[in-house]
């Protein structure tokens, strides 16, 4: 049975609310995906229909104060927590770096694709990974990376929402978060860590802050090794030592230097679709891009690829291959530079 026979399908009993027929054709599209290596979307599928069968359990009228109720508020509350919720098509191919950056997270992925082989013989899998480095420079990619090459959901966390002014609600907000993850065996990826995890004995907030370290400290102990924390920071010197020492890996993002800004170059002009006007002027812009992040680079010729584009347009000249302006992409790469100086 095809993928599309399946979707009639499902769109045919939803029409008829016919709910018993509805959910075991979405189990076997489910294990169609499966089997046809769709891991992301079955996930995806997964996921609303867990949730979707979770709402209709709670979706009658409640009395206060009753289990249900409160279940219901505590699902609410959780969910102003998460950023997003999302499956990942990323995999090493999207990632450029360094090859020791990738030597890194592979060697990690392995880890968790032979965990039953490693537990078997007493051994941890390393499930609490710091990236760090500038910003811009691929630590939230990795992130999607590893979830893709994992088949495994990551709940972005909603930093904003985390934080709390109220007195031991910060932690009590990440210990919500932390539960979820380990009953879903997802990971939980939290950007600019370091505003969590502050050095305890830095700043003002000092008795709040060591609560909510102590706190990130034991969940970090008891965090089942089936589920994974990345957390990514740009001011790593700011984040306590005492967690430091718990993560199993550390990987530093630097700048990128002139190879690796060809390697952007090459993925941005989508392996030759487009072409310089100016192919011998490439190579001074690079030089003057170092220094710049991965971000502000590829930004820069996204940007000048679709001036070139408007341009082309406008002059209603068709062309197979477009070629982008070089002298476009250089103001641009001008004004990102002024931009950090500023």
């Amino acid at each position: 049975m095809s993928q599309h026979s399946y979707i009639k399908d499902i769109a045919k009993y939803g029409l008829e609310n016919d709910q018993e027929r509805l959910l075991d054709t979405l189990n076997d599209l489910i294990k169609h995906s499966k089997k046809t290596k769709k891991l992301n979307f079955a996930i995806q599928l997964q996921s609303i229909l867990k949730e979707a069968i979770h709402h209709q359990k709670t979706n009658v009228l409640t009395k206060v104060g009753s289990e249900i109720h409160s279940s219901r508020v505590a699902e609410r509350e959780l969910g102003d927590l998460i950023l997003e919720k999302l499956t990942s098509d990323y995999t090493f191919d999207n990632l450029i770096g360094s090859q020791e950056i990738k030597e890194q997270l592979q060697f990690l992925v392995k880890e968790h694709q032979a965990s039953d082989m490693l537990n078997s013989y007493d051994l941890p899998v390393s499930n609490k990974v710091l990236l760090h480095g500038p910003s811009g420079c691929g630590k939230t990619l990795a992130s999607y990376v590893i979830a893709g090459e994992l088949n495994k959901m990551m709940i972005v966390v909603n930093l904003g929402a985390i934080v709390s002014s109220k007195l031991g609600e910060t932690s009590k907000n990440l210990t919500k978060i932390f539960r979820r993850a380990a009953v879903e065996d997802c990971i939980i990826f939290i950007d600019e860590f370091d505003t969590l995890g502050k050095v305890r004995d830095y700043g003002q907030d000092h008795g709040e802050m060591k609560r909510v370290v102590n706190t990130i400290l034991q969940l970090f102990d008891y965090l089942p090794q089936s589920s994974m924390i990345i957390a990514a920071t740009n001011q790593r010197e700011m984040v306590d030592e005492a967690l430091m020492r718990r993560f199993d890996l550390s990987v530093e993002f630097p700048l990128p230097d002139k190879e690796k800004i060809k390697s952007l170059i090459d993925v941005t002009l989508k392996n030759g679709k487009f072409k310089f006007d100016k192919p011998k002027s490439v190579n001074k812009i690079i030089e003057e891009s170092v220094g710049l992040s991965y971000y502000s680079i590829q930004k820069s010729l996204i940007t000048a690829i679709k001036r070139t584009l408007f341009e082309i347009a406008d002059s209603k000249v068709r062309s197979i291959q477009p070629k982008v302006k070089v002298d476009i992409w250089k103001r641009l790469i001008d004004q990102e530079k002024r931009s950090i100086l500023k």
